[in-house]
């Protein structure tokens, strides 16, 4: 078998595997892998064809990093619970409240000082497991 043959049937492997997983970053290998291949083709010695597979593949890989880091997606860091209502059960001695959410019980902190707590909250933020309550229901 050619070499060439070998580097398409790695880049068509790698292109299963990135419909499989969904991530860019097996795209990115597996054009690498066909340039791999093209330089192959074209008659390129063994450690050109890997030079120019591993120089695109960093390439690609650096772009596609620096793409997803100057983009980051928001509903992956905004919590489903924001904007939802919680009922007061109690106040605690420390100035934490105790509210009902989903079925148990949570603790919770008010988003200010000024925060009336006598009625319905709403979800502000999540720190870690607490809840932060506004009487104002963001949006």
């Amino acid at each position: 078998m050619t070499d060439y043959i070998i580097w398409f049937l790695l880049a068509l492997a790698m292109l299963t595997a990135e419909m499989a997983t969904g991530t860019f970053y097996l795209l990115v290998l597996a054009i690498a892998l066909g340039a791999g291949g093209l330089a192959a083709l074209t008659g390129l010695t063994l450690a050109a064809q890997i030079a120019i597979s591993a120089v695109i593949g960093i390439i690609g890989t650096l772009l596609l990093r620096r793409t997803k880091l100057s983009h980051p997606d928001p509903s992956t860091n905004q919590s489903l619970d924001i904007g939802q209502p919680v009922r007061v059960i109690h106040k605690l001695d420390n100035g934490a409240l105790r509210v009902a959410y989903r079925g148990a019980e949570w603790d919770a902190l008010l988003a200010s000082a000024d925060t009336p707590h006598d009625k319905t909250l709403f979800i502000h933020s999540v720190q870690g497991s607490k809840l932060i309550l506004s009487h104002i229901k963001p949006e």
